[in-house]
């Protein structure tokens, strides 16, 4: 594979959206080694699988979009960064195959997982591989129905940071429960800041999205208080428990909302999403630093 090649496949993968993974999968992991139960390997093999599964999800999401026509030349997403699929410098059937690569490599470690740890594993990564297929998928494409965000927000929260939770304790948590709702709300919004952006494409697409629903001016009315819900939950758990105090360093994070908000309320920028993803790297880095050092 030539260095071009590899830097396409790459591209595609979007190796910068693992980090809100990584934060998903290590606040579980804390939350067990606050609870008296914490493994290196554990954590490594689950880390891993979890990335898998976001690359295989991101590539076979990406392959339904240019395939049925919704992802095209006009895309706002193909002006701000590279889409190697859409200008086909990767073949639709090279990116098919290697999503199902991925998620075969996950589904090992997870079967691995799931022997040492518990059937709860397997059946955690079932509902997260189904969820990433059926994402764009026919028949059912709920993206294309209003639903992408419910079912970002229940991957990256509840979803993963439980199961990074019970790999480690072989057992859930209601408090791992509460903590994985604030960070999986703002991950949610990284999708809803792309619907935002592209109302007018996705309309014209006949693509379903919150913010066609709910009409753009009540799309960030929604934007924002999500942002709000998630400070005052954290800060609510730093105070009543189950989070430590310096959990509050979350609010180090606010000024880099606020300025999106702005930013997004005057001018919608054309890279919405990733800037609501650097929000929520330093929100979750803050996040799990603070349960570290409490």
């Amino acid at each position: 594979m030539t260095p071009a090649a590899a830097l396409d496949w790459l591209l595609a993968a979007r190796p910068w959206s693992f980090t809100m993974t990584a934060i998903s999968v290590s606040v579980g992991a804390a939350l067990a080694a606050r609870d008296g139960a914490f493994s290196w390997p554990l954590y490594g093999l689950t880390l891993l699988a979890a990335v898998l599964m976001h690359a295989a999800s991101n590539l076979i999401n990406d392959y339904d979009d240019v395939r049925s026509g919704v992802d095209d030349p006009a895309v706002p997403t193909a002006n701000y960064r590279p889409h190697p699929l859409l200008v086909r410098r990767l073949s639709l059937t090279a990116v098919r195959n290697a999503a199902f690569g991925l998620y075969a490599l996950a589904a090992l470690i997870g079967i691995a997982l799931a022997v040492a740890r518990g059937p709860a594993v397997l059946w955690l990564g079932l509902a997260g591989t189904a969820a990433g297929i059926a994402y764009t998928a026919p028949p059912f494409h709920y993206k294309y129905r209003a639903l992408g965000e419910v079912s970002v927000f229940l991957m990256w929260g509840p979803l993963m940071v439980s199961g990074a939770y019970y790999v480690q304790r072989q057992a859930f948590s209601a408090e791992a429960l509460l903590v994985s709702l604030p960070f999986g709300l703002l991950v949610a919004l990284v999708l809803l800041a792309n619907n935002l952006r592209d109302v007018e494409h996705d309309r014209r697409k006949g693509i379903r999205t919150l913010p066609i629903l709910l009409g753009a001016r009540r799309g960030m009315s929604l934007f924002l208080a999500l942002i709000v819900l998630s400070y005052a939950a954290v800060a609510a758990m730093a105070v009543a428990g189950p989070l430590p105090r310096l959990s509050l360093a979350v609010l180090l994070s606010a000024p880099i909302g606020l300025r999106l908000l702005k930013r997004m309320a005057t001018d919608m920028p054309l890279d919405a999403d990733a800037q609501t993803a650097r929000l929520d790297t330093v929100f979750g880095l803050l996040l799990v630093a603070s349960m570290i050092a409490g």
